[in-house]
């Protein structure tokens, strides 16, 4: 009996790590986007919108004529920040949610879709624009009736690839340690995640990932890849 609660334990508590395990199952739970004969990449960025970052992350997909995802908190849109939103959506990116929590972990499913659906509700209000119904989970903390309640009401969990994200625990995040990494790694369908924002901090400072992502997009484009979204528009 105690073996079996360790088991149930491991299962749920396995979960919380950054990559996909055996509960992920599409169509609730996304890491990798299927393959389509043409090799192409998910760019997604977290925590926005940042007014200190997003905007230049917007001119900086636009001078590559790139369209990405926007994983949005809902706190973080104001008034102030909604035009942001707007512009996203207006140049053609995609625009899900994200949380500044891990407490969604705990909710049972229907308080689980509650919680996104009256976030996306508040976004229209101030953006004119409703996400789409995807949701990335802070730092891909997910629960069993995160995936039930997701499942039920028709919104995808996305995480991300391994080693596909800008976290850099042995140092600053930089360009020079980001790109390599991620242009080792990277292959077909697979979905990187960089910070335009901050979970705490609405307005971070996040110059590197502008950097990141000048010098990542053409160093991709020349091994042959061609960029997406995780929920396409039109």
């Amino acid at each position: 009996m105690l073996w079996w609660a360790v088991l149930a334990g491991f299962v749920v508590l396995v979960h919380t790590a950054p990559f996909r395990f055996v509960l992920d199952h599409e169509p609730a739970s996304v890491w990798h986007m299927p393959t389509t004969g043409i090799p192409t990449v998910y760019l997604t960025f977290d925590d926005g919108p940042n007014p200190t970052a997003t905007p230049a992350l917007l001119d900086t997909l636009a001078v590559h004529d790139v369209k990405a995802t926007f994983f949005i908190i809902d706190r973080h849109v104001t008034e102030t920040t909604a035009p942001i939103v707007r512009r996203a959506f207006d140049e053609g990116h995609a625009v899900a949610l994200h949380s500044h929590t891990r407490w969604l972990m705990l909710k049972s499913p229907r308080g689980f879709v509650e919680t996104l659906d009256a976030a996306a509700a508040r976004m229209e209000a101030l953006t004119g624009y409703a996400p789409c119904r995807a949701f990335r989970p802070h730092g891909g903390n997910r629960s069993i009736p995160m995936l039930i309640g997701a499942s039920r009401a028709g919104y995808r969990v996305v995480g991300w690839g391994w080693m596909l994200w800008d976290v850099n625990p042995f140092g600053r995040r930089t360009a020079d340690a980001i790109v390599p990494r991620i242009l080792e790694r990277v292959s077909d369908g697979d979905i990187i995640v960089i910070h335009d924002g901050h979970h705490a901090d609405p307005r971070a400072d996040r110059r590197y990932a502008i950097d990141t992502v000048d010098r990542l997009i053409p160093a991709l484009r020349a091994k042959g890849y061609r960029f997406g979204t995780v929920c396409p528009r039109g």
